[in-house]
C-alpha cells in the first residue's frame, strides 16, 4: 500500500503552549494544519516504505512541508522539515532534516505499535527520543508519547 499523506500534531499541549505564550506556528513548503490543529504532510515521490498487517515495516519515506514553532522572541525555536518515515533495526522512526545544518536526519520519536483502521487508514503511536527531545521541546524526557501519526 502507498501512502498520500502523513497527519500529526506533535504533541497538542506544545501546540497550545506556543500559542498561549503568543508564539507562532508557521507552515510552509506545502505542510497545511487541519481544524483540530494538528498538521498534514502529503507524500513525496520516491518512497519504498512497506507497512505489513503485524506492523513491521521496510523501506523508507519521506513527506513535504516545514512547521516552525516559534515563542519568547525567539528564545523558543523548533523546526520540523521534511518529515521521514524509516525502517530499521530497531523499528520504525520519525526522522526529520536535522536543523540548522541541514546536513543530516536525526530521529525524532520512535513509531509504534501499528493499527490498521478502516480503509488501511494506519494509526501510530510516537514517543520521544533523546534528539527529538532537543529538536522539539526539552521539557519531554524520552519515551514521553507525543500525538499519534495517521498514515493514509
Amino acid at each position: 500500500m502507498s501512502f498520500n499523506k502523513l497527519t500529526w500534531g506533535v504533541k497538542s499541549s506544545f501546540r497550545g503552549y506556543v500559542e498561549a505564550a503568543e508564539g507562532s506556528i508557521t507552515l510552509s513548503d506545502g505542510a497545511t494544519r487541519t481544524e483540530e490543529g494538528t498538521f498534514v504532510f502529503m507524500a513525496q515521490p520516491g518512497g519504498d516504505l512497506t507497512i505489513a498487517a503485524d506492523g513491521s515495516a521496510t523501506g523508507a519515506m519521506r513527506f513535504q512541508g516545514t512547521v516552525v514553532f516559534e515563542a519568547h522572541g525567539g528564545m523558543l525555536k523548533s523546526t520540523l522539515a521534511e518529515l521521514g518515515l524509516e525502517a530499521g533495526e530497531n523499528g520504525l522512526v520519525l526522522t526529520v532534516l536535522d536543523a540548522p545544518m541541514n546536513k543530516s536526519r536525526c530521529a525524532i520519536a520512535d513509531l509504534g505499535p501499528i493499527e490498521v483502521g478502516a480503509e488501511g487508514v494506519m494509526t501510530i503511536v510516537s514517543k520521544i527520543t533523546v534528539d527529538g527531545m532537543y529538536q522539539i521541546a526539552d521539557n519531554y524526557p524520552p519515551g514521553t508519547e507525543l500525538d499519534p501519526i495517521t498514515l493514509d
